[in-house]
């Protein structure tokens, strides 16, 4: 049983790993320790100079959660977990990324590997990434998932569907239903997080493949990087899309101006879209999506290069570009998402917890009338790189690291 600290850990100890390049993303980010002069939860120093847009868009007052809890560490036998969901019947299933799926229960026993799905490109950041149940899984057993795929000597962010099969030991008929196309060949910034919409149509995201020959596809409407996406379950651009019609724009888009998105999820109360994305040396954002709107990357933003140089004409604000709800800087270097909806712990209420990599936390956002007015880092202590975190059937949170743990966070 690993118990949560009762005080708000004031100097964050940042935590190296080797899995990912620290040289093309913030996954492996650090920072400069500075006196602790405010209320925010942050007291590191800035990478930069800039100023926010408006009160409260960062270093949001510090909150920390009254009800005792606990983080019980249920497995540390995944290997390189990258999603978990929950199942109708309360148990999670888990992406790893070299391929393979597993399903554990709520105790923490693990089934043997599915199989069955396409190869993936497993270099750096690549592998397996995503998955969501079909909104009629129960009838029909259908999953779909998100995954870094090759194309010649390059690759891409794809998505793809199939039957989880009745002895859950495979996944049938696995087809490809998307490609977010061009081609590039990169090892960095795949995205990627997909769900459904209450329409039943697939929302996901992709990354512009972090090189600076790549990045400014975030900005062409006619490319398939840096965006959200919205697809039928078939692959086709969704009904009523914001781009429909629009010359030289493809019809799935919905969304653009994006880095690396590893979070999506929609907020239960409002139906709101929201993400969070990496951001360069300093500047991860969170974000609610409008359809049809830029979200700015790389014209607009509040990190620099990873060699401190400044991006493009170091400006943080453009007419026509979307301000982040919330930044970071430094950065936390946020993956998965989700809302709590949760009655065990009333306070957490609507709450968002963002599941951090190079920050080893996960971080608690509470969140009023679309603005960031607390911030909560929890689980610093076990000094680990939270890749995601999901709400499970239970009322607890379950989250999955890096290096092959699982845990269950809740009421104590």
């Amino acid at each position: 049983m690993y118990k949560i600290p009762s005080s708000i850990v004031v100097g964050l100890a940042i935590f190296f790993a080797s899995c990912n390049n620290a040289a093309s993303s913030n996954e492996n980010a650090d920072s400069v320790t500075a006196p602790a002069t405010d209320t925010s939860v942050e007291k590191n120093k800035p990478n930069t100079d800039y100023k926010p847009a408006f009160a409260g868009q960062t270093r949001i007052k510090a909150v920390k959660t009254q009800t005792p809890y606990e983080a019980k560490l249920l497995s540390s036998d995944l290997k390189q977990p990258w999603a978990v969901i929950s199942l109708p019947d309360g148990r999670l299933l888990i992406t790893e990324k070299e391929g393979t799926m597993r399903i554990a229960t709520t105790a923490g026993t693990l089934s043997g590997p599915i199989t069955g799905l396409p190869p993936v490109d497993s270099d750096g950041q690549g592998g397996l990434l995503d998955v969501a149940l079909d909104p009629a899984f129960t009838t029909n057993r259908m999953i779909y998932w998100t995954y870094s795929g090759i194309v010649g000597n390059k690759n891409l962010t794809a998505v793809a569907k199939g039957k989880l099969a009745a002895d859950e030991k495979k996944v049938e008929n696995a087809t490809v239903i998307y490609q977010a196309t061009p081609p590039f060949k990169s090892d960095l910034h795949y995205g990627s997080r997909i769900l459904f919409d209450k329409t039943g149509n697939i929302i996901f995201s992709t990354g512009e493949r972090s090189s600076k020959e790549s990045r400014p596809e975030a900005q062409f409407l006619n490319s398939a990087l840096g965006k959200i996406i919205r697809i039928t379950p078939d692959g086709k651009p969704a009904p009523g899309n914001p781009f429909a019609g629009v010359d030289s724009a493809r019809p799935e888009l919905y969304s653009y101006g994006h880095r690396n998105v590893q979070g999506l999820t929609i907020q239960p109360s409002t139906g709101d879209l929201w993400e969070v994305e990496f951001g360069p040396k300093g500047g991860d954002e969170l974000n609610r999506i409008v359809p049809g709107k830029n979200y700015g990357w790389p014209t607009i933003t509040y990190g620099l290069e990873y060699s401190g140089d400044k991006i493009g004409d170091a400006i943080q604000q453009k007419a026509g570009m979307e301000q982040p709800v919330y930044y970071w800087d430094p950065v936390i270097s946020p993956s998965g998402i989700t809302f709590y909806n949760g009655d065990s712990i009333p306070e957490w209420k609507d709450n968002l917890f963002i599941s951090g990599l190079s920050s080893n936390q996960i971080t608690r956002l509470v969140i009023k009338d679309a603005k960031v007015v607390g911030e909560e880092r929890l689980l610093t202590s076990e000094k680990k790189r939270f890749r995601d975190v999901t709400e499970g059937n239970d009322g607890a949170l379950y989250a999955v690291t890096d290096d092959g743990s699982l845990y269950r966070i809740g009421k104590k």
